[in-house]
């Protein structure tokens, strides 16, 4: 056996990703959620096509899915470090 199976526990967890793109016109939107079995985040993002571009709505859906995966990234860190403050052990003095 090695060490990680001799001294700790292994535990599996599953999230579930879900993103809803919308098309209409040169708007892309899009709603995803996060759902980590304990919390659910919530992102609604949305890309413009420039006029200048051409008009290929896959690059919306990648730009505005991109925007919503980054919103939900911040929003765990967020979520990591409020955690963390809010489970320090008191100092001792």
């Amino acid at each position: 056996m090695n060490e990680l199976t001799t001294n700790a526990l292994v535990h599996t967890k599953t999230w579930s990703l879900r993103l809803d793109l919308f098309e209409e016109g040169d708007l892309t939107w899009v709603h995803a959620i996060l759902d980590t079995g304990d919390n659910r985040l919530e992102s609604r993002t949305e890309a413009h096509r420039n006029p200048r571009d051409p008009s290929v709505p896959e690059i919306g859906d990648e730009y505005a899915a991109g925007r919503a995966l980054v919103d939900l990234g911040h929003q765990l860190l967020r979520a990591g470090m409020t955690d963390a403050r809010t489970n320090e052990p008191p100092l001792h003095g």
